[in-house]
């Protein structure tokens, strides 16, 4: 069984989808659609912006999705039957747009605003997120929980990589602690806002204006939300999960699990970069894992038909 992955942020590079896009008039397409919407040249942004403008969170979640969308586009014509669409955080909206659940429109426009609200939500310097390697789950949660100030597991990457977030000292606190309990790392993130903790509480709130006037239908296939990982079919309760999502931590190595014990043993990751497919294999080395961001890498998805 095959499971198709989105990317989120993290993943934006100059240049990414540029080849599909000269090649496939149905890339151009979600393209065009994507700059009428949002008033914005996009193919300039993705092939042309400097690492800085591409950085910006609003210009980074509206860019990713719409290459992973565009570039699925050609991929849902070459894969047979998938079992599950999954996303990493924005990629989710990636994942609701490929399920049937969410007009490409809606979703562009979403997350450029979803992208505005969330760097809003707190003052440049106040927050901060750390990459912890090499350490179990429990125990970054239990050491957060000690720290004083707001710190809380935000990214649940793989059983070996949790991400924190919160304010600015109380992760320099915990990440201290954390390396005195036996963390091999823990890495300073360069973000610009301490994504998916509580902090984020009134970006959420913005957000859930926007996508209560979005339609959203109920999935051809089912969708493992971030929040539960688990599967969702019902597009009002996908709504409610991703304005949850932005104050909730990423369950992504358990989605992962949740669709290998539920028979998907192929993975295949559509969009910029390969970081899910990093993320897979640390989570479960048996599974297949497989990832599309140029034409050349087609081919080999030709037997999964």
């Amino acid at each position: 069984m095959v499971a198709v992955v989105f990317p989120g942020q993290g993943s934006q590079y100059a240049g990414m989808g540029k080849e599909f896009y000269h090649a496939y008039p149905e890339v151009r397409e979600v393209f065009e659609e994507a700059s009428d919407r949002l008033g914005i040249d996009m193919a300039k942004l993705c092939f042309e912006a400097s690492e800085e403008e591409l950085k910006l969170t609003e210009n980074t979640q509206p860019s990713i999705l719409t290459v992973s969308y565009a570039i699925y586009r050609v991929v849902e014509g070459i894969l047979g039957e998938v079992a599950f669409f999954a996303g990493h955080s924005l990629g989710e909206y990636t994942a609701c747009v490929a399920s049937g659940m969410m007009s490409f429109g809606d979703a562009v426009y979403a997350v450029r605003r979803r992208g505005q609200f969330m760097q809003e939500a707190v003052p440049p310097g106040e927050g901060a997120m750390a990459a912890v390697i090499g350490l179990a789950p429990e125990v970054v949660e239990e050491v957060c929980s000690q720290v004083d100030g707001v710190v809380e597991p935000a990214n649940y990457n793989s059983p070996e990589q949790v991400v924190i977030a919160g304010k600015a000292e109380a992760v320099e606190k915990a990440s201290e602690l954390l390396s005195k309990r036996g963390a091999k790392r823990v890495v300073p993130l360069k973000v610009s806002a301490p994504f998916h903790c509580s902090l984020m509480e009134p970006a959420a709130r913005k957000l859930k204006e926007v996508l209560d006037g979005m339609d959203f239908g109920d999935a051809r296939v089912p969708v493992v939300s971030n929040v539960l990982a688990t599967e969702v079919v019902e597009g009002d309760r996908e709504r409610e999960l991703l304005i949850e999502q932005v104050v909730s931590p990423v369950r992504w190595y358990q989605s992962v699990l949740y669709m290998r014990d539920r028979g998907v043993d192929t993975f295949v990751e559509v969009g910029p970069s390969r970081v899910l497919s990093g993320l897979i294999r640390k989570t479960d080395r048996r599974l297949k894992v497989l990832n599309v961001e140029k034409p050349a890498q087609l081919p080999k998805l030709e037997g999964l038909r």
